[in-house]
């Protein structure tokens, strides 16, 4: 293996088991010394569900647990709604597109139910300013703790 890669990789575990030490916390108090970009981890006690990436930790939490936020926002929220109405399939065309679901009243209400779960969950966060150990620290957690939200297929 690369050597410098391989420092990479070696230098993702100490990162992990930061988050992982954590005490949670909820979405209506979030610290105000919050990092500014890195890792977030949303779970409902010890299931751990969703990681993310983000370069404005504060702005894509909200995003997240928003009641407002729409298909691009509230990503993970859209995912417990696609699963909760077995509307797994990404669809490339305006009829089950995401912002066509997004106005189907009976996904809207599923998608309007997950975000005010979110909204209850969890969250640990850590900082990571780079933008290549984030993307390597996002992967390394979802496999590691099996989160069941996060997808990494191309579209």
């Amino acid at each position: 293996m690369d050597v410098a890669f391989k420092k990479v990789i070696d230098s993702l575990e100490p990162k992990f088991r930061e988050l992982q030490e954590m005490s949670p916390v909820k979405i209506d108090r979030l610290p105000k010394s919050l990092p500014k970009s890195g890792i977030y981890l949303f779970s409902e006690g010890k299931k751990y569900l969703y990681v993310g990436r983000t370069n404005n930790i504060r702005r894509r939490l909200r995003n997240h647990t928003r009641l407002s936020g729409k298909h691009n926002q509230a990503t993970f929220a859209f995912r417990i709604a696609r699963e909760r109405t077995g509307k797994t399939k990404a669809a490339y065309s305006s009829n089950g597109s995401r912002s066509s679901l997004q106005n189907d009243s009976n996904f809207n209400a599923e998608f309007d139910a997950a975000k005010s779960r979110v909204a209850q969950m969890d969250i640990r966060f850590i900082e990571e300013t780079d933008s290549i150990r984030q993307a390597l620290l996002e992967i390394y957690i979802a496999t590691v703790l099996k989160t069941p939200y996060n997808d990494f297929d191309n579209h």
